[in-house]
C-alpha cells in the first residue's frame, strides 16, 4: 500500500503564488508518475500536471507558464509550484501516484486552493 499526505493549500490574491507538496510513503515501486489533478464546485476532475520518474512532465494548457511540477526521489515528494495564480484555480488539488508495475493508482485525501480577493 501507499499513502499520500498533501500539504500548502490555502487563501492567495491574484497573482500570487502558492506551493503545494505531495509526500509518498509505504510500498512505491521506481517507475511511477506522481501527478496533480483539481477539481472545482461543478466542474470535472482535471489533470493539472504530471511527471514521471524520470523527470518527463506534461501540463495542462490552462497551467502552462505559471505552474511548475517537481519531484525528489530520494524523499518520494512530489511539489506543484504554482505563480502568477487565477480565481479560477479555485479548486481542490489531489495529488496522485500511478505505480509503473501494476498500474495500480493511489490518491492523497487533497487540499484546498482559494484565489481570491
Amino acid at each position: 500500500q501507499v499513502q499520500l499526505v498533501e500539504s500548502g493549500g490555502g487563501l492567495v490574491q491574484p497573482g500570487g503564488s502558492l506551493r503545494l507538496s505531495c509526500a509518498a510513503s509505504g510500498n512505491i515501486f521506481s517507475i511511477n508518475i506522481m501527478g496533480w489533478f483539481r477539481q472545482a464546485p461543478g466542474k470535472q476532475r482535471e489533470l493539472v500536471a504530471q511527471i514521471t520518474n524520470l523527470g518527463s512532465t506534461t501540463y495542462a494548457d490552462s497551467v502552462k507558464g505559471r505552474f511548475t511540477i517537481s519531484r525528489d526521489n530520494a524523499k518520494n515528494t512530489v511539489y506543484l509550484q504554482m505563480n502568477g495564480l487565477k480565481p479560477e484555480d479555485t479548486a481542490i488539488y489531489s495529488c496522485k501516484l500511478t505505480a509503473g508495475g501494476d498500474g495500480v493508482a493511489y490518491w492523497g485525501q487533497g487540499t484546498q486552493v482559494t484565489v481570491s480577493s
